[in-house]
């Protein structure tokens, strides 16, 4: 599907659910493809990115940043501690802060460099065992926590559990984030992505419907 298709699909759901139009950001997720198919949606004209490994975007994103200006880039991958000042240095936001550890790390390189990108805590909605993410109910305490080592966190992140009402997922984020005056909200994907703008979704992270489906072999 096209880029403009999507980006008119969510304008429709902006203004079906009387949004303000432009308040929900589509990040191209161009993880695993060919670059050919990212060039092209940068020459149409996008420019927010997302990708899930930190060693892939540095393979792909500074030499793209050198032809095209303005380019934002998202991690939306699990990040390692010991690629984290790696990923301050590449990407502008990074929306899978998910433990203490990790947000130790960040804000020590922070006060060490100067700079911090936007942080989103990721936040397990359906407390699943496999899936990273802070619990609903140690949401609270571990923004509180983040806050007090001078993070700035911009919002919250989740990834329905794909047997599951996604709605229900995106509505209990917009919950734990208007509790705790958090203004971004990156949930909904290609298949969902207008139910999250319906509760919501500032960012939403649609890949294979602008892209087409990727190719791990």
């Amino acid at each position: 599907m096209p880029l403009t298709d999507i980006l008119d699909r969510i304008t429709a759901e902006e203004v079906r659910t009387n949004r303000a139009p432009g308040t929900t950001h589509l990040i191209a997720v161009s993880k695993v493809q060919p670059l050919e198919r990212v060039v092209a949606v940068l020459e149409e004209g996008h420019r927010i990115f997302g990708e899930n490994k930190v060693q892939e975007a540095m393979g792909k994103w500074p030499a793209l940043r050198e032809r095209f200006a303005g380019v934002e880039l998202h991690l939306i991958g699990p990040l390692q501690t010991n690629k984290a000042r790696q990923a301050m240095q590449l990407f502008d936001a990074i929306h899978t802060l998910d433990r203490r550890k990790l947000a130790r790390t960040i804000a020590r390189l922070a006060e060490e460099t100067g700079h911090c990108p936007d942080l989103f805590i990721q936040v397990n909605t359906g407390t699943e065992p496999q899936k990273a993410g802070i619990l609903p109910a140690d949401a609270d305490a571990f923004i509180a926590e983040c806050r007090e080592l001078g993070l700035k966190i911009k919002g919250l992140m989740c990834i329905p559990p794909i047997e599951e009402e996604p709605s229900l997922h995106f509505a209990l984020l917009a919950k734990i984030a208007a509790r705790n005056d958090l203004p971004e909200l990156s949930m909904g994907m290609s298949s969902d992505f207008e139910r999250a703008i319906a509760q919501g979704a500032t960012y939403v992270r649609v890949g294979s419907a602008i892209f087409g489906e990727r190719d791990y072999s």
